[in-house]
């Protein structure tokens, strides 16, 4: 048996290949997978841009020196087992590989998760490594596993991003300005923050987006990139970056002089991404998911938090899965060739922003 992975160049993401390795003798305590389907989103370009600065490229190693694997979110069933708490025909929902199968070890057995404990990701933050049990899982549900996979791990970061944002009382601004507002992330933000009262949520997007983005209903206005101007210089603001696109951020910070706070969150236009130094204004400072998480769950407590979560994600996925009007289409890609395709799609920024791409490296035959 062998393991198939598509993998990338750390330093030229848009070299990619497919790579067959011989699988390896399970050790007792671990168990196998097969990785079914996965999302391929922005998100996902992010962990390949930021995967030296924050560790992505150290969840799945490779042998070879200067190739990663881009982490993505999806399912997986279990097919081997040598741990006594894990069984054959298990579901799970978690961070894999984008290949046909990995190796876990489970560890923090609890109903309705378990933790990967390998230890080359002893220090790697534990949300990551969290592996959801579908059978006690109160969020999964089998007819929708294709919008879980796209959408959960995001809208888990838009309500962490909103949480924070209230938390600190929007830094005293009125306008929150959202760059890539087209991208999953950022309305799934937007839809947190028009439910409060008091602030305006501005979206920038490229002309092509427009008329999405306006059609979504949780933005106050949607702007072009180079309609900047069309709010006022004065505003009160707090940017919020998804893009990652330099020029963009040093252009909201040189116009507005009252901006409050800059915070990058993704970078959806990846050969864009640059620095913040030197930039006018408040210091652009990066908002890391899992803290926010973390600081809450130690506040309110594990269930508390997750109550107040999934209150969020039912809101947001029933307006999603609107059958009338539906923000959101998967779209399948089976075996190695589409999944190859699928990504140099997903990195080059192509496509319709209503289509979410569910992917998989076992040919339809096969699912």
């Amino acid at each position: 048996m062998s393991t198939t992975t598509l993998q990338t160049r750390k330093d030229a993401l848009a070299t990619a290949r497919l790579h067959e390795r011989a699988d390896t003798p399970l050790a007792p305590g671990q168990v196998r997978v097969r990785i079914e389907n996965f999302a391929l989103t922005s998100n996902n370009i992010t962990y390949g841009a930021f995967g030296d600065a924050m560790n992505y490229w150290q969840f799945f190693p490779t042998a070879e020196e200067g190739w990663g694997v881009i982490p993505v979110w999806g399912f997986a069933s279990v097919v081997q087992s040598l741990h006594p708490g894990v069984a054959v025909g298990e579901r799970l929902y978690g961070y894999f590989p984008m290949a046909d199968q990995a190796v876990l070890q489970p560890d923090r057995l609890r109903p309705e998760s378990f933790s990967d404990a390998s230890p080359h990701r002893a220090e790697l933050p534990r949300v990551y490594n969290l592996y959801n049990r579908c059978s006690a899982d109160p969020i999964y549900s089998a007819d929708t596993e294709d919008i879980q996979a796209l959408l959960r791990p995001l809208f888990t970061t838009s309500w962490l991003i909103d949480d924070f944002l209230a938390e600190s009382d929007f830094f005293g601004a009125d306008t929150l300005i959202l760059s890539s507002a087209s991208s999953k992330t950022a309305y799934g933000t937007a839809f947190q923050l028009a439910q409060r009262p008091g602030v305006q949520v501005i979206g920038l997007t490229s002309p092509g987006n427009k008329a999405f983005c306006e059609s979504l209903g949780c933005y106050h206005r949607v702007l072009g990139y180079e309609e900047l101007e069309q709010i006022a210089a004065d505003a009160a603001c707090v940017y919020v970056d998804f893009a990652g696109n330099a020029d963009l951020r040093r252009a909201i910070h040189t116009r507005f002089a009252n901006l409050r706070y800059s915070s990058s969150i993704g970078g959806t236009h990846v050969e864009q991404l640059g620095g913040a130094k030197d930039l006018p204004g408040p210091r652009a400072t990066l908002f890391f998911a899992p803290a926010q998480g973390l600081k809450r769950t130690k506040e309110w407590g594990l269930e508390a938090f997750q109550d107040k979560l999934r209150h969020g994600w039912d809101s947001f996925i029933a307006k999603v899965t609107d059958p009338a009007a539906p923000w959101l289409l998967p779209q399948q890609h089976r075996g190695p060739q589409a999944v190859q395709s699928a990504y140099a799609q997903v990195l080059g920024g192509r496509g319709d922003p209503r289509a979410g791409h569910i992917l998989s490296l076992y040919p339809a035959s096969r699912s």
